[in-house]
């Protein structure tokens, strides 16, 4: 996906492994691709060096209906992971890897 600014669509017809790095201080709302049945990908996110910000996904449902936080360090890594069933993607979330 590359550096990424207030707003990215992720797509999955590049591969199912994504990594997206967020811009300093730039919010980003990221919109989901088509929830089809069966689909799974992963997105290494990487936060800023420096302005650290926030990242959140349209349409996706997490464990106890809690978004993560984006780890708000210099370069830290937060793994998420999503699986579609047909109409929502869930996602599950690996933070602070850095």
């Amino acid at each position: 996906v590359g550096t990424v600014g207030a707003s990215s669509t992720l797509s999955l017809t590049t591969g199912t492994v994504l990594t997206a790095t967020l811009t300093a201080s730039t919010p980003c709302t990221f919109t989901m691709p088509t929830a089809t049945a069966g689909k799974s990908f992963v997105l290494i996110l990487t936060q800023a060096s420096s302005g650290m910000t926030t990242a959140v996904f349209t349409g996706v449902k997490y464990p106890g209906a809690t978004a993560p936080t984006i780890t708000a360090t210099a370069s830290a890594v937060d793994i998420l992971t999503f699986v579609a069933n047909g109409t929502f993607w869930f996602g599950t979330y690996a933070q602070a890897l850095a």
